[in-house]
């Protein structure tokens, strides 16, 4: 969608002094809290503090609005397990940092429970299926990654040799996607750690304890 602009260039609808960065942020928590069909126009412009012409001249779109608000969230909320996959030095470490920041940042003070990329659209109409598949690809994107991490330490000897790391990242994913659901139904950042030790000790009897 296009604005005309007024005089000076300036697009009609677009508040002075709108910060774009700043309302894509307050809705990427309101589509975190409320998910992406909870989320009403009027509770995402009242949010952004910008109406209803100015969020569609800036983000075209709600389902646009959703796919930035996402991206963003990976690139703020997501960085921890993203270095987890890539700095730790095994397989295990990696997995242990994963689930225990998932712990944390599922149940963190002054913040939406659970983790957006699984909760914000689990339940879509048809209409909005674009949303609910939108994430179902990031969530494949990130098992991905998960298989990745576990190939490399086949490759580098700290997870056994014909290991199926693909039936391994499955079950670790269900973990993690469930521990965003608890949160999302009340569990506590304790109740989400015992549960990350639980299955840091499935691990360690599937593919051995990690040697000194």
């Amino acid at each position: 969608m296009t604005t005309a602009a007024r005089p000076g260039g300036r697009p009609r609808g677009r508040p002075r002094g709108f910060d774009r960065g700043a309302a894509l942020a307050r809705a990427m928590e309101v589509f975190w809290a409320l998910g992406y069909e909870g989320a009403t126009m009027g509770e995402l412009t009242t949010a952004m503090g910008i109406n209803s012409p100015s969020l569609y001249a800036a983000f075209g779109s709600k389902e646009e609005l959703f796919r930035e608000a996402v991206a963003l969230y990976d690139a703020t909320e997501g960085t921890a397990v993203t270095r987890a996959l890539s700095e730790e030095p095994t397989a295990r470490a990696a997995v242990a940092t994963v689930l225990r920041e998932t712990a944390r940042a599922c149940t963190e003070p002054g913040r939406p429970t659970g983790c957006m990329i699984v909760v914000a659209a689990l339940n879509c109409s048809q209409a909005n299926s674009p949303a609910r598949d939108f994430l179902s690809g990031w969530r494949r994107e990130g098992d991905e990654a998960l298989t990745r991490r576990l190939e490399q330490g086949v490759r580098d000897g700290d997870v056994p040799a014909g290991t199926d790391t693909a039936a391994a990242s499955a079950f670790l994913g269900a973990v993690l996607h469930g521990m965003s659901i608890r949160a999302r139904d009340g569990a506590t950042r304790a109740e989400l750690e015992r549960t990350a030790e639980t299955t840091l000790t499935a691990w360690d009897v599937l593919y051995g304890a990690e040697r000194p």
